[in-house]
């Protein structure tokens, strides 16, 4: 076994409060997807003089401009194209990536955190959504002290259990003062929520929104920007250390590509939506639009580096992580090439950390 697939299985099983068996057997899966994809390498497109870079990617909209890459073709100009690779849940699209199974991926930075805490050779080279992480609750909760002994809904180790910890803490409260039911997929998740089946949650737009319009009587607790500030960060990119080394060109390549799709998303946002959705956020096209301007992107997040780390504690506090991490999770010298080498592109975005 590669110790690709020896580091899957030891992150899988690391956390206390995760279901072993269902980890157990997702490593497994795990090891089955590594050996499928030694058979995807030998691409046509590679062939033909295009790098095709393996990635999976999660379901909300922070994700937005990693999709309008791969459904525009961004990349293909400089030689790069993006091959999405399907994940049964959440946690999966973290666990494929750490196990070198893609190339790349736009993931929560607490996801990745835990991953590169568990020995992954990985990344951060810049950022893709920011903001949007929102808590939800049924009529009658209308602040935290409302949600003691209630359930919320999330998912673990996500920037999604960040946020309603965050929240609680600043009321002084902890997760000990309410039940957290943890979930696989964004829809599973929403649905729990519009039926009824849990009392708040914590979930990524589009389908807070979703939600919100869906559930009579449904009230927004947070945004994250009570507890944050503005443009905190949501996903970021990441990639293997291994690309960077071998084939750092394909890694600008993706940088500016994504600063394009944020140049487009911003310019025409109801396309991008349209264009995206319901392919990629199963939601209704109306519910996605609605949501677009409270989760945008931003490829530049290079200032928030100290947000990401400053979340790391509870991380550690709740057992995902045992070492706090530096700087050294971040490689900005690329994103700082493509700013430098595409300055028109660069002034037109807008937002971004300069």
């Amino acid at each position: 076994m590669s110790s690709d697939l020896t580091f899957s299985a030891r992150h899988l099983v690391a956390g206390s409060a995760i279901d072993r068996r269902t980890l157990l057997a997702r490593a497994a899966c795990l090891g089955g997807a590594a050996i499928g994809s030694r058979f995807l390498c030998a691409n046509p497109a590679e062939a033909a003089g295009v790098t095709t870079l393996k990635a999976t990617h999660g379901s909300g909209l922070c994700n937005c401009p990693f999709f309008l890459v791969k459904e525009r073709d961004l990349a293909k100009a400089d030689g790069v194209e993006l091959n999405f690779v399907t994940t049964p849940t959440n946690a999966d699209i973290a666990a494929l990536f750490g196990a070198g199974v893609v190339d790349v991926s736009v993931v929560p930075y607490t996801n990745f955190m835990t991953l590169y805490d568990a020995g992954a050779p990985v990344k951060i080279v810049a950022g893709s959504g920011v903001q949007g992480c929102v808590i939800v609750a049924q009529a009658g909760i209308n602040n935290a002290h409302d949600l003691r002994g209630k359930t919320i809904g999330t998912f673990q180790a996500d920037t999604l259990e960040m946020l309603p910890l965050d929240y609680l803490k600043a009321a002084g409260m902890s997760f000990a003062d309410v039940k957290v039911r943890y979930f696989d997929t964004s829809p599973e998740l929403a649905q729990a929520f519009i039926g009824g089946s849990v009392d708040a949650m914590c979930h990524i737009e589009p389908y807070a929104t979703q939600a919100l319009n869906s559930r009579k009587g449904a009230v927004k607790l947070s945004d994250g920007t009570d507890v944050y500030g503005p443009m905190y960060t949501d996903c970021v990119l990441a990639v293997r250390s291994k690309l960077i080394a071998e084939n750092r060109p394909a890694v600008k390549a993706l940088i500016k590509a994504m600063m394009v799709a944020q140049q487009q998303e911003e310019a025409d946002r109801a396309a991008a939506v349209k264009q995206t959705t319901p392919k990629y956020f199963k939601t209704t096209v109306e519910a996605a639009l609605d949501a677009a301007t409270k989760q945008p992107a931003m490829i530049d997040q290079r200032r928030n580096q100290g947000f990401i780390l400053g979340r790391a504690q509870n991380l550690k506090d709740l057992r995902y992580i045992k070492k706090i991490p530096t700087d050294a999770i971040f490689d900005w010298s690329m994103l700082n090439e493509v700013i430098v080498e595409s300055p028109d592109l660069y002034t037109s975005l807008k937002l971004k950390s300069a």
